[in-house]
């Protein structure tokens, strides 16, 4: 059986487990703390992030009709 996908695709990485114990405002606590990473990350590397992604999750014939049609 194979191991669920996390956000990122990948089958393998740091395994997450949220207690639960944990009040609301612990939960909100790190929901606040992962909002504001993800702003400054994407303050910072916004334009390659959105380039890296659609590389990654276009199909390769998409990439070359990208490369013949012009932007308008």
């Amino acid at each position: 059986m194979s191991r669920p996908l996390l956000p990122s695709g990948r089958r393998r990485g740091l395994l997450f487990v949220v207690p639960d114990d944990w009040t609301p405002e612990q939960a909100l606590a790190v929901f606040e703390l992962l909002e504001d990473l993800l702003a400054v990350v994407t303050d910072f590397y916004g334009a390659q992030l959105h380039e890296l992604l659609r590389e990654q999750r276009s199909t390769p014939e998409s990439a070359r009709a990208r490369k013949r049609d012009p932007p308008f």
